[in-house]
């Protein structure tokens, strides 16, 4: 059988990546679910500290509203995934 668990490598890759992406928080603002004129995009910043706005498309046009949710939640929740991986890899090994 494989074993599928993280190694200390890839955590080091993804704490890497955490810390050198646009800050959190990131919100999905889809078109007709939370605005009602212009495009879906990912609000990047804190609503008194905004940092531009991203758009993200694919070849056949703008992102899905699922992958854009998954994307902002991603950057969201992503550190603090980490963070518990390591606290309890520190627990299993007292």
């Amino acid at each position: 059988m494989k074993d599928h668990h993280i190694t200390e490598a890839e955590i080091d890759d993804l704490r890497r990546l955490c810390a050198s992406a646009t800050p959190a928080p990131w919100r999905a603002m889809v078109e007709g679910r939370d605005h009602s004129s212009g495009d879906s995009f990912i609000m990047v910043g804190r609503d008194d500290d905004r940092d531009e706005d991203m758009y993200i498309t694919r070849d056949s046009g703008p992102a899905s509203p699922s992958d854009l949710d998954f994307i902002a939640a991603a950057r969201n929740y992503l550190p603090r995934l980490i963070d518990e991986i390591a606290e309890l890899r520190r627990e299993c090994e007292t």
